[in-house]
């Protein structure tokens, strides 16, 4: 095989319309153009969402915020919301069954605001230095 032999396959390149060749072609005259206007001009375009100085739909409509998906993912728990939690493991388990998270939740952070009332073995769960801190103070402990 040589790169000067290779051709498309059978079909591959079709050829494209051939307009403005008289009326028996069925694309004479106005060559499917229409009659007149900015479109049938030499040249003539507009911008996407053009609609002839007319203000366009984009900009009529109100502008709203802005839902990250990672957000509906990823939650934040106090350390007071942690009291909730019957028994001393903290788990991914364990906040859904105590109404703290969300069943899509897929991962929690917990944050030190409020006041832990006992000590608590929290594992599978992301912890900040402040909670760590204070979960340990109770007698708890963080496993990785």
């Amino acid at each position: 095989m040589k790169l000067n032999t290779i051709k498309p396959g059978l079909g591959a390149k079709k050829a494209g319309k051939r307009v403005g060749r008289g009326p028996g072609s069925g694309k004479g005259k106005t060559c499917a153009k229409g009659h007149k206007g900015q479109k049938a001009r030499a040249g003539g375009y507009h911008k996407v969402g053009f609609e002839g100085g007319q203000m366009p739909l984009q900009r009529r409509l109100p502008k709203f915020g802005f839902t990250s998906r990672m957000g509906r993912e990823i939650e934040e728990v106090r350390l007071s919301e942690l009291n909730k939690v019957e028994g001393k493991a903290v788990n991914l388990q364990t906040l859904l069954e105590a109404g703290i998270i969300n069943a899509n939740t897929k991962r929690v952070k917990i944050m030190k605001s409020g006041e832990l009332k006992h000590g608590l073995t929290i594992s599978g769960v992301l912890v900040t230095k402040g909670a760590k801190a204070a979960i340990e103070a109770k007698g708890g402990k963080v496993e990785a």
